[in-house]
Protein backbone atom coordinates (compact mmCIF):
# COMPACT_ATOMS: atom_id res chain seq x y z
CA UNK A 1 0.00 0.00 0.00
CA UNK A 2 1.46 3.03 -1.08
CA UNK A 3 0.15 5.44 2.03
CA UNK A 4 2.34 3.21 4.65
CA UNK A 5 5.18 4.77 3.17
CA UNK A 6 4.99 8.08 5.00
CA UNK A 7 4.83 7.94 9.39
CA UNK A 8 2.00 9.94 9.92
CA UNK A 9 -0.42 7.97 7.62
CA UNK A 10 0.92 4.74 10.09
CA UNK A 11 0.60 6.75 12.88
CA UNK A 12 -2.93 7.92 12.16
CA UNK A 13 -3.93 4.42 11.49
CA UNK A 14 -2.92 3.69 14.65
CA UNK A 15 -4.41 6.65 16.59
CA UNK A 16 -7.57 5.61 14.45
CA UNK A 17 -7.76 2.28 15.49
CA UNK A 18 -6.37 2.86 18.98
CA UNK A 19 -9.74 5.22 19.69
CA UNK A 20 -12.25 2.97 18.28
CA UNK A 21 -10.66 0.13 19.99
CA UNK A 22 -11.43 2.53 23.07
CA UNK A 23 -14.88 3.58 22.40
CA UNK A 24 -15.87 -0.70 21.69
CA UNK A 25 -14.11 -2.08 24.83
CA UNK A 26 -16.62 0.67 26.47
CA UNK A 27 -20.11 -0.03 24.54
CA UNK A 28 -19.20 -3.94 25.03
CA UNK A 29 -18.38 -3.15 28.90
CA UNK A 30 -15.06 -4.82 28.99
CA UNK A 31 -13.05 -1.47 29.65
CA UNK A 32 -14.27 0.56 32.48
CA UNK A 33 -12.93 3.79 33.68
CA UNK A 34 -14.78 4.30 37.26
CA UNK A 35 -14.34 3.67 39.58
CA UNK A 36 -10.78 2.46 38.84
CA UNK A 37 -9.27 1.63 35.44
CA UNK A 38 -10.23 -1.90 35.16
CA UNK A 39 -10.46 -4.02 31.58
CA UNK A 40 -12.24 -7.39 32.03
CA UNK A 41 -12.87 -9.79 29.75
CA UNK A 42 -15.04 -12.91 30.78
CA UNK A 43 -15.28 -16.15 28.26
CA UNK A 44 -18.60 -15.20 26.80
CA UNK A 45 -17.33 -12.34 24.95
CA UNK A 46 -13.99 -13.69 23.56
CA UNK A 47 -15.73 -13.67 20.41
CA UNK A 48 -17.30 -9.92 20.08
CA UNK A 49 -13.76 -9.48 21.42
CA UNK A 50 -11.89 -10.82 18.63
CA UNK A 51 -14.30 -8.97 16.06
CA UNK A 52 -14.16 -5.56 17.51
CA UNK A 53 -10.75 -5.68 17.33
CA UNK A 54 -10.72 -6.42 13.73
CA UNK A 55 -12.68 -4.04 12.79
CA UNK A 56 -11.04 -1.42 14.90
CA UNK A 57 -7.55 -2.06 13.26
CA UNK A 58 -9.35 -2.13 9.62
CA UNK A 59 -11.11 1.21 10.80
CA UNK A 60 -7.98 3.26 11.43
CA UNK A 61 -6.38 1.65 8.05
CA UNK A 62 -9.31 2.65 6.32
CA UNK A 63 -9.32 5.73 7.44
CA UNK A 64 -5.63 6.47 7.11
CA UNK A 65 -5.70 5.24 3.71
CA UNK A 66 -8.94 7.71 2.66
CA UNK A 67 -6.88 10.79 4.17
CA UNK A 68 -4.05 9.68 1.58
CA UNK A 69 -6.33 9.15 -1.09
CA UNK A 70 -7.93 12.81 -0.55
CA UNK A 71 -4.58 14.39 0.04
CA UNK A 72 -3.20 13.02 -3.25
CA UNK A 73 -6.21 13.04 -5.18
CA UNK A 74 -5.38 15.82 -7.83
CA UNK A 75 -6.65 13.88 -11.16
CA UNK A 76 -8.79 11.07 -9.24
CA UNK A 77 -12.56 11.29 -10.31
CA UNK A 78 -13.40 9.99 -6.50
CA UNK A 79 -16.53 11.78 -4.33
CA UNK A 80 -15.59 12.33 -1.19
CA UNK A 81 -18.90 10.98 -0.18
CA UNK A 82 -17.62 7.76 -0.78
CA UNK A 83 -14.85 7.81 1.30
CA UNK A 84 -16.12 7.62 4.91
CA UNK A 85 -19.25 5.44 4.05
CA UNK A 86 -17.47 2.42 4.63
CA UNK A 87 -15.90 3.40 8.07
CA UNK A 88 -19.25 4.99 8.85
CA UNK A 89 -21.38 1.48 7.96
CA UNK A 90 -18.77 -0.55 9.81
CA UNK A 91 -19.09 1.58 12.71
CA UNK A 92 -22.76 1.61 12.50
CA UNK A 93 -22.83 -2.18 12.34
CA UNK A 94 -19.99 -3.03 14.97
CA UNK A 95 -21.33 -0.72 17.64
CA UNK A 96 -23.79 -2.91 19.76
CA UNK A 97 -26.20 -0.67 20.65
CA UNK A 98 -28.43 -2.63 22.72
CA UNK A 99 -25.09 -3.77 25.09
CA UNK A 100 -24.67 -0.56 26.25
CA UNK A 101 -26.74 2.32 27.93
CA UNK A 102 -27.88 3.21 24.24
CA UNK A 103 -30.08 0.29 23.84
CA UNK A 104 -32.04 2.35 27.18
CA UNK A 105 -31.88 5.35 24.79
CA UNK A 106 -32.96 3.72 22.14
CA UNK A 107 -36.23 2.16 24.13
CA UNK A 108 -37.35 5.25 26.19
CA UNK A 109 -37.12 7.07 22.92
CA UNK A 110 -38.98 5.16 20.29
CA UNK A 111 -40.97 2.54 22.83
CA UNK A 112 -41.61 -0.57 21.35
CA UNK A 113 -39.94 0.03 18.16
CA UNK A 114 -36.69 0.49 20.63
CA UNK A 115 -37.43 -2.45 22.55
CA UNK A 116 -37.33 -4.61 19.13
CA UNK A 117 -34.33 -2.57 17.59
CA UNK A 118 -32.19 -2.99 20.72
CA UNK A 119 -33.79 -6.84 20.73
CA UNK A 120 -32.58 -7.49 17.00
CA UNK A 121 -29.05 -5.93 17.25
CA UNK A 122 -28.57 -8.01 20.48
CA UNK A 123 -29.87 -11.02 18.71
CA UNK A 124 -27.49 -10.50 15.33
CA UNK A 125 -24.62 -9.05 17.07
CA UNK A 126 -21.74 -11.68 15.62
CA UNK A 127 -23.22 -11.13 12.36
CA UNK A 128 -23.25 -7.47 12.38
CA UNK A 129 -19.93 -7.08 13.66
CA UNK A 130 -18.29 -10.04 10.37
CA UNK A 131 -21.12 -7.66 7.89
CA UNK A 132 -19.07 -4.95 9.30
CA UNK A 133 -15.74 -6.23 8.88
CA UNK A 134 -16.62 -6.88 5.29
CA UNK A 135 -17.71 -3.83 4.89
CA UNK A 136 -14.09 -2.27 6.04
CA UNK A 137 -12.58 -4.94 3.82
CA UNK A 138 -14.99 -3.82 0.56
CA UNK A 139 -13.45 -0.69 1.12
CA UNK A 140 -10.23 -1.02 1.54
CA UNK A 141 -10.23 -3.05 -1.68
CA UNK A 142 -12.43 -0.48 -3.58
CA UNK A 143 -9.87 2.56 -2.49
CA UNK A 144 -6.74 0.63 -3.52
CA UNK A 145 -7.98 -0.44 -6.34
CA UNK A 146 -9.35 3.07 -7.36
CA UNK A 147 -6.25 4.10 -6.28
CA UNK A 148 -3.90 1.71 -8.19
CA UNK A 149 -5.85 2.26 -11.45
CA UNK A 150 -5.41 6.01 -11.41
CA UNK A 151 -1.62 5.54 -11.16
CA UNK A 152 -1.62 3.53 -14.28
CA UNK A 153 -3.53 5.43 -15.97
CA UNK A 154 -1.15 8.55 -15.12
CA UNK A 155 1.40 6.80 -15.80
CA UNK A 156 0.09 5.65 -19.30
CA UNK A 157 -0.63 9.00 -20.19
CA UNK A 158 2.89 10.03 -19.17
CA UNK A 159 4.13 7.41 -21.50
CA UNK A 160 2.21 8.82 -24.31
CA UNK A 161 3.58 12.20 -23.63
CA UNK A 162 7.05 11.38 -22.95
CA UNK A 163 6.66 9.05 -26.54
CA UNK A 164 5.06 12.65 -28.66
CA UNK A 165 7.94 14.84 -27.16
CA UNK A 166 10.49 12.37 -28.59
CA UNK A 167 8.30 12.11 -31.91
CA UNK A 168 8.56 15.79 -32.12
CA UNK A 169 12.16 16.43 -31.56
Amino acid sequence: MAFTSNWVYIALAAAVSSIFWIIFSVFDQLLFFSPVFVFYLPDDAITGFILFTITSILLGVVVSMNVYVLRHSRGLRISVTSFFSGSALGVLSSTCASCSSIGFLLVSTFGGVGVTASAFLSNYQIPLRILSIALLVWALYSISNKLSKSCTIINKQKEKDDMTKNIKK
